[in-house]
């Protein structure tokens, strides 16, 4: 057979080869996703009887989703993420790393053609001696030398094939990976902005503490001296007038703390950063939850952990073509000359051509404890996914739960936090009066401080809850955001299974339209 007929030969074998190992089957959760999540239809308490979760938010865009909050400055800022966020870039570049990996898995179905050039001059002396010599003593001598040399390794059990189909997922995941980093980060920003402005609720607390208890030592210090009061009355009036000058004085500390957090997270450096005072979100949004089976195309992480599997796949195979010999053809050319002149003619080339054929025989026991190693890699990816599942879920419940619970708990603690201060005036009326000790005064006071403070904190739990329940439903991201498979040189797998693949490359329905079936 003829160079030309061997290679055609080899080429018509590679395009017609089988791929040894499992074809990829999205295996299901480990419980069936249920109808509806506990939260959205379990019993609810008190006044808030008839609290809706998808109200009034339930038909919002979750792709600018921060844009619900109606904060004009949290509007401005979130977008910087995407510009200067270091892990988010971090992100970016592992995804570009792992396509790069899969054109490099791609170049190994193809043949790889070197090479070389190289002119030598050599020479003896006079008093040189040789038994064998090429030139005589006192010449010397030219050589040129050019050639080339082609190598194929020949996939024709599919190794090469699995190992882009595993690279490829993998690729995916990463892309998936990079999308969960970006809503990871806007969520993150939003909390430390509502953190942020719940410090600056917190100062503007203390400062109208600290202008009311100075009306307070006011009061006592004319009841003193007008010897109705005593010194033990003014004393603690002082004290806690300080105390909440020292309160003030903290809670600029955790503003300054937040407002370097929203820096970092946007990538400035905190000096180059700075937000000014300004009011909270004017409204705490609530969100449904939809149907629990959406979860699985909404969340990155899901996706990421099922492509990871995939990956863990098709590895399977990549271990088992080790297996089966490797055919590969060789082949080269040379010329050589001792004038450049002549040196591309017939009469100076040599050349050879031929397959070669390799097989592992004794190997102790090597590549079948490979082969256990990818399935055993393949089923803890399986349980990876299943667990990502259990996590999601739980996560949106917990968010759930947690919305439905802080509006009834802010509903109580607003009549609490008026309670306190109509408390906090009818103390001072009876002091003035000689009716109470200023003690009274002082406890109803420290209660109505507390129960605003109380208030706030629920105010900011909301809000953080609110920003995690859109982290747990997965964003404005879908599944079908994920970049397509790369093609595997043009070539098509086997016949597929009944289920889709998610490495098919001969047309069949696109993966991520199975994810609710």
């Amino acid at each position: 057979m003829t160079p030309a007929r061997l290679a055609a030969a080899a080429g018509a074998l590679s395009l017609s080869a089988c791929m040894v190992g499992p074809n990829y089957q999205r295996p299901p959760p480990a419980d069936p996703p249920p109808l509806a999540f506990k939260e959205t239809s379990g019993p609810v308490i008190g006044a808030a009887a008839d609290f809706r979760p998808a109200m009034p938010r339930d038909a919002i865009d979750r792709g600018p989703w921060w844009t619900m909050y109606g904060d004009p400055v949290l509007d401005g800022i979130t977008p910087l993420i995407d510009i200067s966020n270091q892990t988010l870039i971090q992100a970016e570049a592992a995804y570009r790393q792992a396509r790069a990996l899969v054109r490099q898995d791609t170049s190994g179905l193809y043949p790889t053609l070197t090479g070389t050039s190289q002119f030598t001059r050599s020479g003896r002396g006079s008093g040189a001696t040789s038994t064998v010599s090429a030139n005589a003593a006192g010449s010397t001598l030219s050589q040129y030398t050019m050639g080339g040399a082609l190598a194929w390794q020949l996939d024709v059990w599919g190794r090469i094939r699995r190992q882009i189909e595993s690279d490829s997922a993998a690729a995916q995941a990463s892309a998936a990976d990079l999308a969960n980093a970006r809503l990871s980060a806007q969520a993150n920003l939003a909390i430390d902005y509502f953190s942020m402005r719940n410090a600056e609720q917190q100062i503007k607390l203390f400062q109208d503490t600290v202008e009311a208890y100075t009306r307070s030592l006011e009061i006592v210090q004319n009841q003193v001296n007008a010897g109705i009061a005593s010194g033990l009355d003014l004393a603690q009036a002082r004290t806690q007038l300080e105390q909440a000058r020292a309160l003030l004085i903290g809670a600029n500390i955790n503003r300054a703390t937040f407002e370097h957090a929203v820096a970092v997270q946007v990538g400035k450096a905190p000096a180059e950063f700075t937000i000014e005072f300004g009011p909270p979100p004017p409204e705490v949004p609530t969100l449904d939850a939809g149907v629990p089976t959406t979860l699985l195309e909404r969340r990155p992480d899901i996706a990421a952990a099922e492509r990871q599997m995939a990956s863990a796949n098709a590895q399977i195979g990549v271990a088992q073509a080790a297996f089966y010999p490797q055919i590969s053809l060789g082949g080269s050319i040379s010329f050589l000359s001792g004038g450049i002149g002549a040196l591309l003619q017939l009469t100076n080339a040599v050349w050879s051509f031929g397959p070669q054929l390799s097989s592992t025989l004794l190997d102790g026991g090597a590549l079948k404890a490979q082969v256990e190693g990818a399935r055993a890699k393949y089923d803890s990816q399986v349980a990876s996914y299943r667990q990502t599942i259990l996590v999601a879920f739980q996560q949106v419940e917990d968010a759930l739960v947690q919305q439905r619970v802080l509006i009834q708990q802010e509903q109580v603690q607003r009549t609490a936090v008026a309670a306190a201060q109509e408390a906090v005036t009818l103390a001072l009326n009876q002091y003035t009066q000689g009716t109470v000790a200023y003690t009274t005064v002082v406890t109803t006071q420290t209660a109505a401080l507390s129960a605003e403070q109380t208030l706030l904190t629920i105010r900011l739990n909301r809000l953080t809850t609110s920003a995690n329940l859109v982290l747990a439903l997965g964003g404005g991201w879908n599944d079908t955001d994920l970049p397509a498979p790369m093609p595997i040189g043009g070539l098509n797998q086997q016949p597929q299974p009944p289920v889709p693949t998610t490495q098919s490359l001969s047309g069949t329905k696109p993966w991520w339209k199975f994810w609710a079936r």
